[in-house]
């Protein structure tokens, strides 16, 4: 149980830094494909092809690219935030698409600015869209991420390296049940904190009225005939 915890706990710091900057990244493109439309075509195909990358060939050239040893934990950051910032440029300009012309509009009737109408019109409306390609990260860089133990990265993907090599296949099982449960902890997370950040997503509930019982046609004695 040591093994798996100290395992999980190496996977966490390989995954979150990665789900957190290719937000950050991806933010700031996914703008510019969405604002200006002729530059939209060439940032959405250069960053889908990033995504279509093998991942071993990049984490053996990352080290030339970057001046890092083989075996840094620091190549397989930089290469989930690359696979990141593929599949949530996308989104982002998908979600700012999703905001309401109509609302934008309002927005700078009332006086917002090009940078407040964005964080504080835009951006929350595109809230729901950018949580839902989030999660898809999370999901995708936690699976990723076990890719790390072929290059002595230590992550849960040792579980299953190690316990191939040694035919343990409790440990293999292992491994692949911690990696799922990571991955629904984190993306349980994420749909807390949308919970948290944009409440105004929550359903709300509201009782319809019970419907009016059906009046009876009347006869000819009811209308006195």
């Amino acid at each position: 149980m040591d093994l798996i915890w100290d395992r999980t706990l190496d996977h966490l710091v390989l995954s979150v830094p990665p789900i957190i900057l290719s937000f950050v990244f991806a933010l700031p493109l996914g703008w510019l494909a969405h604002r200006y439309r002729a530059t939209r075509g060439v940032i959405l195909t250069s960053v889908g092809l990033l995504y279509a990358v093998p991942s071993l060939p990049l984490f053996v050239v990352l080290p030339f690219l970057v001046g890092t040893t083989l075996r840094s934990p620091l190549n397989l950051i930089i290469a989930l935030t690359l696979y990141g910032v593929a599949l949530m440029v996308r989104v982002v300009a998908d979600g700012l698409a999703s905001v309401d012309r109509d609302v934008r509009q309002s927005a700078t009737a009332v006086g917002f600015s090009g940078r407040n109408e964005f964080w504080q019109v835009q951006l929350p409306l595109a809230g729901p869209v950018l949580l839902a390609g989030m999660r898809v990260v999370a999901v995708s860089t936690v699976s990723l991420a076990t890719v790390g133990a072929v290059i002595g990265a230590p992550s849960l993907g040792t579980l299953f390296t190690d316990g191939l090599q040694r035919g343990i296949e409790a440990e293999i099982i292992a491994g692949i049940v911690a990696t799922v449960a990571l991955a629904l902890i984190l993306d349980g997370a994420l749909v807390l904190l949308g919970r948290l950040l944009m409440p105004w997503t929550r359903a709300s509930r509201i009782a319809a009225p019970a419907p009016a019982p059906a009046q009876p046609n009347p006869t000819k004695r009811e209308v006195g005939v």
